[in-house]
């Protein structure tokens, strides 16, 4: 992703237009090749073991896509200001030396929530010659809603932390250039990451980290601790952390739910499968 492309991200202008009237946008995408350069640099920077894909690179495929389908004339909201509220990726198999990965990607949006919420869900599968090799489910918050003082809660937070009390699987602080190293792995230069000025350009206090280098650092963590592949991974974005900020990971005894902390607070939970 060029400085064309985030450009063209940035300053992408809305045209308001009724839910109802969004079409359900299809598109596809060709990789020829794995980069396998780029795969040993991100296995490298989280402390992935020697083996199949990290399952968290493939957020990385799948995200390329996903700008790609905002910037369709067709999807008519601003994408600076989205907000990536949750994810799921799941491997299914393995891609062979040299074989062509196509990318599907489907953009749906759920109809406004109670409270005029509105969110778009982008789900995307990367196949091998008709084979599929893994899917990615994101959900993008697209304008907040008002809260409602009644209702069914989130999830408790808790129910959450009593489950996960104990000493911390895995801790690490996050540097001032943290952001800057994942925006050259990913190619997310998005300027919230990246220097404290160019955050409040865009309205933030201070720069914050990428949600999926939370997710990557969790995820490494957890195949190191248990000795095992994460084949699926399902998460819950629900506060940003800030760089600079002391982080640790809390896990079931199975490593099958997890919280990550930024600072004194629930930044990322959600479930893990290990082969």
């Amino acid at each position: 992703m060029g400085l064309s492309l985030l450009l063209r991200a940035l300053f992408k202008r809305a045209r308001p237009a009724p839910p109802s009237s969004v079409p359900e946008l299809v598109t596809e995408y060709r990789l020829e090749r794995l980069p396998l350069a780029d795969i040993a640099r991100y296995r490298s920077a989280f402390g992935f073991a020697d083996g199949p894909v990290p399952l968290t690179w493939w957020y990385l495929c799948a995200q390329r896509a996903h700008l790609a389908t905002m910037l369709d004339r067709r999807f008519p909201f601003r994408i600076a200001g989205l907000v990536h509220m949750e994810n799921v990726l799941e491997e299914h198999g393995a891609v062979p030396p040299g074989q062509p990965l196509l990318l599907r990607t489907v953009l749906r949006l759920p109809p406004p929530s109670a409270g005029g919420a509105l969110r778009c869900v982008l789900e995307t599968i990367g196949s091998a010659d008709g084979a599929p090799v893994f899917t990615c489910s994101s959900t993008y918050l697209i304008r907040r809603g008002q809260r409602s003082q009644g209702g069914r809660a989130r999830e408790p937070e808790a129910a959450v932390l009593a489950a996960l009390a104990g000493a911390p699987l895995a801790q690490w602080t996050l540097d001032p250039a943290a952001g800057r190293r994942y925006a050259r792995l990913s190619g997310d230069w998005n300027p919230i990451h990246l220097y404290g000025w160019s955050a409040r350009l865009l309205g933030m206090r201070a720069p914050i980290i990428h949600g999926m280098h939370t997710l990557a650092a969790g995820c490494a963590a957890l195949e190191n601790t248990y000795g095992r592949h994460a084949v699926r991974i399902a998460c819950r974005f629900r506060a940003p952390v800030a760089l600079g900020t002391s982080v640790a990971l809390y896990a079931s005894a199975d490593g099958a739910t997890f919280v990550v902390h930024g600072g004194d607070q629930p930044a990322v939970s959600g479930t893990c499968t290990l082969a």
